[in-house]
């Protein structure tokens, strides 16, 4: 159950896929080209593989404890947490002005795929972070950054994201805590949030929650909720810690994975009020959260790809040790380790190319994002905007369904073992259950793809990609390779299915949205399975022309071989979905009711 972090494969997809050198050629981003990368990804390795990745078992064994309101973490979570902050790994992308590194979200997503693949509960106190401080970064006034950036920054203090009440899941328009507004500029929140991750723990000095909740008089729906920092120990001028705040954790849950992590029942208000800051303006709080959203949702997803990769690297391990049957071609003439049966090299094949696709596609949005917030030349910038926002919902909801077929297969691979606790591939395939519901189910995200991403432009967005993917095809024969023309082959099926899928979508869904919406979660593994598969097509060309330099052999034929089963048994797929969106859609409703 050891991991070790896939740094080679990270840094074949920072410097070849997602281009680290134009990236750093961007103002603030000069000294992040592949050198700054190869050093920050070496050192994280070493703390995720060595501090992090031990304890993982450890915190589905014994996990987060509640007692009179207050949670201890898992035995050694406290100290790990310590050295993460002490190492500056929290504020890795974040400005320096408030003690950050300020390094690339490209080199900064693949720190954050070790530490999800080390351990996920873990990893997802510091994710939680990230977004209150995207947050106060956007909407926050002068003085609330004042007060929270840095400790938040440096891992001093750890922020959570307040959305979700026993009544409202993902229909937040029926929020019902109250913001009571007072005399001097502070407001009195009052009401319970639930399925608060981190919300309570032993980790840090303080934790500040950002809370949606209406201001009383406000409009009803989601236009009367607003943003509030609610600390749980209030903050004094000079900076130190005061009085408790009426913010209290009543209870945490028992659940089916991520056990290490505390999801929290947080009260607020039950002795006179929870003293609360608005953020930004009032009203305009699912605006604000909505970018604590989007950086939680792609860092689900590169969640997704982690646990995959821990569960592949488990599986291998197995296969090379576990000993059982000759293989069918007669090649050893006893029970041989089953890593020579054919269907065990499909299962393990399957994991690994779909592990190495989405990581490759997360790269390429990583890279897209520096680029949409950092390029000088505006028009740049909204290229790479556009190109990042239509890849949010296929890393987070693509990446995290493959990440369930994945963890299957490990237990699968392990067979009956694979049951069992003790071998550890159980616990990873219950940790990625959560990673397809939380931060917007897949179905919220093929809402999105559909809505925003496809109908609200007519499919100009999706059509432009795959005018770039058609450009890779042609690469692709030019080379001249039989892996790379079967390579071209699949992709140019996939992506004739994906624009007739577009075409469908674009053109029916104001006048038939049962018919679209039916296929919504279809449309966005096809555009996922494309999109993956692209970045596999990118880096069989570059592997083909490496190889042919002589650099790192092993390496890139491993590539080149992942890319062509990528191509054969996972692009292979799109065409099927494709008729099901495009031709079945009338059958998902035609059921009455009744019947079912």
């Amino acid at each position: 159950m050891s991991y070790v972090a896939p740094v080679k494969d990270l840094l074949f997809n920072i410097q070849h896929l997602a281009n680290i050198e134009q990236i750093s050629q961007i103002p603030g981003f000069e000294d992040a080209g592949f050198d700054t990368a190869q050093a920050v990804l070496e050192e994280s390795a070493k703390f995720n593989e060595g501090v992090l990745a031990p304890l993982n078992w450890e915190g589905d064994k014994n996990p987060s404890s509640w007692k009179d309101g207050v949670v201890t973490a898992t035995p050694g979570f406290k100290d790990a947490f310590k050295q993460f902050a002490e190492g500056g790994w929290q504020g890795l992308q974040h400005p320096v002005d408030f003690g950050g590194q300020g390094l690339p979200k490209t080199i900064g997503a693949a720190c954050c795929e070790m530490q999800n693949a080390a351990n996920l509960s873990f990893a997802l106190c510091p994710l939680l972070s990230d977004g209150a401080i995207e947050a106060l970064l956007t909407a926050g006034s002068d003085d609330l950054k004042a007060t929270y950036l840095s400790n938040l920054v440096s891992g001093k203090w750890t922020g959570t994201m307040n959305l979700t009440e026993p009544q409202a899941g993902s229909d937040l328009a029926m929020v019902r805590s109250r913001a009571e507004p007072q005399p001097d500029g502070t407001y009195k929140l009052f009401g319970t949030k639930i399925f608060i991750t981190w919300g309570e723990h032993d980790m840090a000095e303080n934790i500040v929650h950002l809370v949606l909740a209406r201001v009383s008089g406000a409009p009803e729906g989601v236009k009367g909720i607003s943003l509030f920092v609610v600390p749980k120990f209030m903050v004094n001028k000079d900076g130190s810690l005061g009085a408790r705040n009426d913010v209290h954790c009543v209870s945490i849950e028992h659940k089916l994975g991520i056990k290490a992590s505390p999801t929290a029942v947080l009260q607020f208000g039950d002795h006179g009020g929870a003293v609360g800051y608005i953020v930004g303006q009032e009203n305009r709080g699912l605006e604000y959260m909505f970018i604590m959203m989007n950086a939680a949702r792609y860092g689900v997803g590169v969640q997704g790809i982690a646990i995959a990769d821990r569960a592949y690297q488990t599986a291998v391990q197995y296969a090379k040790d576990r000993v059982q049957s000759r293989p069918v071609d007669g090649s050893i003439q006893a029970s041989a380790p089953i890593i020579h049966h054919p269907d065990v090299r499909r299962m393990l094949m399957t994991m690994r190319a779909s592990t190495e696709g989405c990581r490759a596609l997360a790269s390429v949005a990583a890279s897209a994002y520096d680029a949409a917030h950092h390029h000088p030349d505006a028009d740049v910038r909204k290229q790479n905007q556009a190109f990042y926002e239509f890849m949010v919902p296929l890393v987070k909801g693509f990446s995290t369904e493959m990440s369930l077929e994945v963890t299957s297969m490990a237990v699968q691979v392990h067979g009956g073992m694979g049951f069992i606790e003790e071998t550890g591939v159980a616990q990873y395939y219950r940790d990625a259950k959560i990673l397809t519901i939380y931060e917007g189910t897949t179905a919220i995200q093929a809402n999105d793809l559909v809505g925003r991403k496809t109908s609200r432009d007519g499919g100009q967005t999706a059509k432009a990609l795959a005018v770039q993917i058609e450009a890779t095809e042609a690469e692709l024969l030019k080379s001249g390779t039989e892996h790379a023309a079967a390579m071209a082959k699949r992709l140019k099926a996939a992506r004739e299915a994906f624009i007739d899928v577009v075409n469908f979508v674009a053109g029916n869904t104001k006048a038939s949205p049962n018919a679209v919406f039916s296929g919504s979660v279809p449309y966005l593994m096809l555009a996922g399975n494309l999109m993956a598969g692209w970045q596999m097509g990118r880096a069989m060309l570059v592997a083909q022309e490496q190889l042919a330099a002589g650099d790192e052999a092993a390496f890139m034929q491993a590539k080149i071989i992942t890319a062509r089963f990528y191509a054969d048994h996972l692009l292979s797929r799109v065409p099927g979905l494709r008729n099901s969106i495009v031709e079945g859609a009338e059958c998902v409703t035609a059921l009455a009711l009744d019947a079912f």
